[in-house]
């Protein structure tokens, strides 16, 4: 059970996250929706461990994560993996050594210096990447593939991990609208299928409806909305972005299309 118990994080006189506290009982896949400086980058970055809370408390499965240090802290940053929205992957290294970067944290110094990989970790690696219908790509420079094709290697990276959750930071913000679908089709199926919980910054409504089985709406740093994606009103929308918001802001911002040309183009972009 992952718990956020009142948790805020300022800088300065800034409050990124106001006083945030939610439940999660089981693993599900979460959107979490705002304008841009909402907080909810900040959020992620707490949870895994990349910024410290100012206070308030983080746990999972009782482990208090917000007073983990050195090793502890590492070992829950592999456990809790981050995608972020420009890839983070090395563009002039293959494709398969990026994904095999997701096993940094239990390698030794001096197999990384030398870039030394046991075969097991280079098949699972390839295999992953299957799983992601981009195998063929493994041998490549990761610079020579797509934008949708890169976050997809960002994923095979994390799910290297073996996480237990797995947070996307606006995943989906850079890419175009088929890729997009893509990239979020390939995270609703690692929930489905692994049973992992994963937690995605969204700028859109549509997404959030389409692919989440629970919603956080944040505003100025505030959790002002936690329900499903069926509670997510017009009402609702403007707590969210505001009464001044327009509409194309919360629900057209790199919108995911549905029509059926959109469907065979999808199916054609993940046999690539």
């Amino acid at each position: 059970m992952l718990r956020f118990d009142r948790v805020t994080k300022t800088f300065g006189t800034n409050t990124a996250v106001d006083a945030a506290s939610f439940i999660v009982d089981k693993p599900m896949m979460i959107g979490i929706i705002g304008r841009s400086g909402a907080g909810k980058s900040t959020l992620l970055r707490i949870l895994n461990r990349l910024t410290d809370t100012s206070s308030g408390e983080i746990s999972f499965d009782g482990l208090d994560v917000t007073a983990l240090r050195g090793a502890a802290k590492r070992n829950w940053q592999s456990q809790c993996a981050m995608i972020f929205q420009q890839f983070n992957l090395v563009p002039r290294m293959d494709v398969v050594s990026n994904v095999l970067h997701g096993t940094l944290n239990r390698r030794s110094t001096v197999s990384t210096m030398f870039n030394l990989y046991p075969d097991e970790d280079i098949h699972r690696a390839i295999e992953i990447l299957g799983r992601l219908g981009i195998a063929e790509h493994a041998p490549k420079r990761a610079e020579a593939l797509s934008g949708g094709q890169q976050q997809r290697v960002a994923i095979a990276r994390a799910l290297m991990q073996d996480p237990r959750i797995i947070l996307a930071d606006e995943p989906i913000a850079s890419l175009d609208p088929m890729n997009a679908q893509v990239v979020m089709q390939s995270l609703r199926d690692i929930h489905e299928q692994d049973g992992r919980m994963v937690i995605a910054n969204l700028h859109t409504l549509d997404t959030a409806r389409r692919y989440c089985d629970r919603v956080i709406g944040m505003r100025d740093g505030k959790i002002v909305f936690d329900g499903t994606p069926e509670q997510l009103t017009t009402g609702t929308a403007r707590d969210i972005y505001g009464a001044d918001a327009s509409f194309s802001e919360a629900t057209t911002s790199t919108q995911i299309e549905t029509s059926a040309s959109a469907e065979k183009l999808l199916a054609d972009i993940a046999a690539q």
